[in-house]
């Protein structure tokens, strides 16, 4: 196990319990079954004890002067969820079976993002190991799995989290998840971890009443930002990239997902983020690790590559523009920050071609201008898809809309977005055309269940089209329950062998290509809904792609020599393109 500043410690003595409680000059450690006993005060805020009959197994809560009852805030299990005693667990105990193990490079990515509790019936992880041979026969190479952290309740979404060493117990326990790392290596996949690191939950987070966990010099869409810049930061820093370095070492994650990393504020010298990623990544030593960032400001300083093509600091960024346009040209939908996104073909060769749509441009929706110049940028420093748990859950009744499109309309979208240089992201289901919602689904006490069916309801009244009566209870079971992916419709599904079919040929052709690609590489034409795309990847060969996102015919935008055709749905007649035809060919550069 790594060493740890935070957490209970073996040690010969026993197990060291820690807390670090600047904000109070005593402190008092409960063991279940034994009379509390005050803690030695060692210095900078911290409280030591060291229990010799204490173990693997033991449960405890730190005490307050005031008599509150707390968990330890790096818990490494949560048994009774939040509000309960913290256990002694001993990660050593695991036997790794892919000791050689050592990741995959990013070129080679197809990422599936999932949800434990909605993966599968059970929702647990050890029901998630028995449907990795579904995930391995696809074509997945990473599993991108929403936060685990220890949320309040039965069901969560997981960025409501307040324990982030603690996978949430409803799942399973930690060597559980282990096991599911393990698995996933073992058929050559690839597992990130969502993490959030701009919030904590409103329900059990007892850190602000004894250290200085919040400023009032940063504002955050839910209040005040972390403290990672003011008196007191230094440890409330070390906290979170010791997180980190947790979940890459102890459980050998090979990367991560931060959510909203423009909600993570600091005006230090060194930023949070840049400190996370040098040291994640020192702490990873010669394994791949990838870091992934969703950023709402587009900010391509984040991506920055050196001399040689290396990641600086973030591997890549979701791309949520090439989504909007996919999905506005498979749904019709333009309400709200669509309208922005509405147009000629263009738009999606921008983001294919240099990932952003906006770089730096006046966006009307939010009435201001929008991200930075993105196009020196390689293609594989963006992640693209048309399914995600933002995209269906922040929908009134959580419904996957593009499910329900005309079969050859699925296929054209598809076929874009995991053929391009992109690295491509499916969406839990999406690969068999399920069906099953994915609304936003909580369980708090009902005073704050009200809170967030008031919230919900007026977000969500903003958007066109969604009247607030018809918003599912985020609260209700029920609303928890239909989330869960059917497996029963798997087997006769064409979507599923389209998509098969889809992601053996990129990982062939395409994925041999990425490997050297240089940055600033491609060039797209767009007339109406007629596109033209081309690429110049390694070994001096260029990827060409044709398509006709419309339900009329249109004509060619290029009638260049495209070389090999190694992709053909629809097809053209003269210099036309017939109704959502899409044509991938290679040639030379």
């Amino acid at each position: 196990m790594t060493k740890m500043t935070f957490g209970p410690a073996f040690t010969e003595e026993g197990i060291l319990f820690r807390l670090w409680a600047p904000l109070h000059e005593s402190v008092s450690l409960k063991i279940e079954g034994a009379d509390p006993r005050l803690m030695q005060a060692v210095g900078d805020g911290w409280h030591h004890s060291t229990v010799a009959d204490a173990g693997v197994g033991t449960r405890y809560r730190f005490v307050l002067p005031d008599g509150l009852e707390i968990p330890d805030p790096a818990s490494r299990f949560q048994p009774q969820d939040v509000h309960g005693p913290s256990e002694v667990v001993d990660l050593s105990f695991y036997r790794w079976k892919m000791n050689d193990w050592t990741g995959r490079p990013w070129e080679e990515m197809v990422i599936y993002e999932m949800h434990i509790g909605c993966f599968t019936p059970e929702g647990t992880f050890k029901a998630a190991i028995a449907r990795l041979d579904h995930l391995q026969a696809l074509g997945v190479t990473a599993l991108q799995i929403m936060p685990l952290s220890e949320f309040p309740g039965r069901y969560s979404w997981g960025y409501d989290g307040v324990l982030p060493y603690a996978p949430d117990s409803s799942y399973g326990r930690p060597e559980d998840f282990m096991a599911l790392v393990d698995a996933a290596h073992q058929r050559g996949i690839s597992v990130f971890l969502d993490v959030v690191y701009n919030h904590f939950g409103p329900d059990g987070n007892y850190i602000p009443s004894y250290a200085p966990l919040f400023t009032d010099h940063h504002k955050t869409p839910w209040g005040n930002g972390i403290n990672y810049d003011g008196d007191g930061s230094e440890m409330i820093r070390e906290f979170i990239i010791e997180n980190a370095i947790y979940w890459i070492t102890d459980f050998r994650l090979d990367g991560f997902r931060f959510d909203a990393v423009h909600a993570i504020k600091d005006d230090s010298a060194e930023h949070l983020l840049h400190a996370l990623a040098r040291r994640v990544r020192a702490a990873a030593g010669d394994r791949h690790v990838h870091l992934i960032v969703e950023n709402e400001e587009n900010d391509s300083d984040l991506l920055q590559r050196g001399e040689n093509g290396e990641v600086k600091l973030f591997t890549a960024q979701w791309n949520d523009d090439v989504h909007h346009v996919l999905h506005i040209t498979a749904t019709g939908e333009t309400f709200g920050y669509y309208a922005d996104y509405t147009g000629d073909a263009g738009k999606l060769g921008r983001a294919l071609a240099e990932g952003f749509v906006f770089q730096g441009e006046h966006m009307p929706y939010r009435g201001a201008s929008r991200g930075k110049p993105s196009g020196y940028l390689p293609s594989t420093a963006f992640i693209s898809f048309i399914q995600n748990h933002d995209q269906i859950g922040n929908r009134a009744l959580g419904d996957r809309v593009l499910a329900s499109s005309p079969a050859d309309v699925i296929k054209a979208v598809a076929a874009i977005y995991l053929l391009a240089p992109e690295i491509p992201m499916l969406f839990m289901g999406e690969e068999w055309g399920a069906r099953e919602p994915f609304p936003f689904f909580c369980d708090f006490d009902e005073d704050l269940n009200e809170k967030v069916r008031k919230g919900r309801r007026e977000e969500l009244s903003r958007l066109p089209g969604f009247d607030a009566d018809d918003l599912l209870d985020p609260t209700a079971p029920s609303t928890f329950a239909a989330a869960k992916l059917d497996w029963s419709k798997l087997a006769s599904s064409e979507v599923l062998r389209f998509y098969r079919a889809l992601l053996d040929l990129r990982h062939r052709r395409i994925v041999p290509l990425l490997n050297g690609a240089g940055a600033g590489n491609a060039v797209y034409r767009s007339a109406g809904s007629a596109l033209a795309v081309d690429w110049t990847l390694a070994q001096n060969r260029r990827l060409h792609l044709h398509a006709n996102l419309g339900a009329e015919a249109a004509p060619l935008v290029s009638q260049q020599n495209d070389g090999e055709t190694i992709f053909r749905l629809g097809g053209s007649d003269g210099g036309n393109l017939s109704p959502w035809t899409v044509i991938w060919s290679i040639g030379e550069a």
